[in-house]
């Protein structure tokens, strides 16, 4: 099954989200994990469903978390880009006024 979904998402062309990835990648360790318990327990194909649908649900969350701190942080830097903008406009200004007042006081 995981084998299918991996073939399935990867030849889609489109790049997986952190919570698709988390997702994917928790619920093939769940399920694996699952299958070891359910089998100490005697029942493989519960432990494998149980552990692969808790996989998948761990991993989404922290892999949505993980794309939400990815989304501030490329917010915050494009705000420093623009505040760095404004203050290399500032510094122009300030030395074209500079040249200025030094041309006016000769």
């Amino acid at each position: 099954m995981a084998v299918v979904s991996c073939s399935i998402i990867s030849c889609s062309g489109n790049s997986l989200s952190g919570r698709e990835k988390g997702a994917l990648g928790g619920g093939v360790i769940g399920s694996g994990l699952g299958a070891i318990v359910g089998n100490q327990v005697g029942s493989s194909g519960a432990g494998i469903a149980i552990g692969g649908a808790m996989g998948a649900l761990a991993g989404g969350l922290i892999g949505n978390e993980s794309d939400n701190v990815g989304s501030a942080q490329q917010g915050q830097d494009e705000r420093l880009r623009r505040q760095d903008e404004e203050l290399s406009r500032q510094r122009r200004e300030l030395e074209e006024l500079k040249r200025e007042k030094s041309r006016d006081t000769y």
